[in-house]
């Protein structure tokens, strides 16, 4: 019996492998990622083509326009949101990525933060969106109430899962599972005495 034999069992095997069904969250978000920056593209060229017909008009400080570009902005924040999940998701289940290590995401906490962080600027487009276009102030203060205990939620747990990331760094063993799965093709992980 070889070593590879000895360390994994075929339902071990079975259920490591049963991982690349991930692959069909990948895709579909990934997708829509890829929808929402061709549909943020289309509205850029859309509220470019009337600003300049705007500014040949002599119609320069319209109000309306900049909403439109912040609407351009959160679509765009939005298509990154779905970005970072299909490649966070690929790269933890699949197979690593350089792109993911450049962003900061090499554990699931580090996705939970990155998302977080852009959930909090989506948010805070939104009400710029609104404030801009000069509500009602009482509609304005219950808005900004309402964002401001999501956010603080959101934070706090930014807060916690940054503390339990820098924990789990810390552990040599999720690099070491990683070698073992992804390059040795072993799935069931072996307990040594250092553990």
């Amino acid at each position: 019996m070889d070593l590879r034999e000895r360390h994994d069992n075929h339902f071990a095997r079975l259920i490591g492998r049963s991982r690349v069904i991930v692959v069909v969250a990948v895709v579909a978000v990934l997708l829509c990622a890829f929808s929402l920056f061709l549909l943020g593209a289309w509205f850029a060229a859309g509220a470019i083509a009337h600003a300049w017909i705007g500014v040949f008009a002599g119609d320069l400080g319209s109000t309306e326009l900049i909403v439109r570009f912040l609407e351009i902005v959160a679509v765009m924040l939005k298509a990154v949101f779905f970005y970072l999940i299909g490649v966070g998701l690929y790269s933890l289940f699949i197979a690593p990525l350089n792109v993911t290590v450049a962003l900061g995401v090499e554990t699931l906490n580090d996705l939970e933060t990155k998302v977080i962080s852009v959930i909090i600027v989506i948010m805070a487009v939104t009400f710029l969106e609104r404030f801009i276009q000069r509500e009602s102030a009482i509609g304005l203060l219950q808005v900004a109430g309402a964002l401001a205990l999501a956010v603080a939620a959101l934070v706090a747990f930014k807060a916690f899962t940054n503390h339990e990331g820098r924990e789990a760094r810390l552990r040599a063993d999720q690099d070491r599972a990683k070698v073992e799965m992804f390059e040795r093709s072993h799935e069931e992980h072996e307990v040594t005495a250092d553990d």
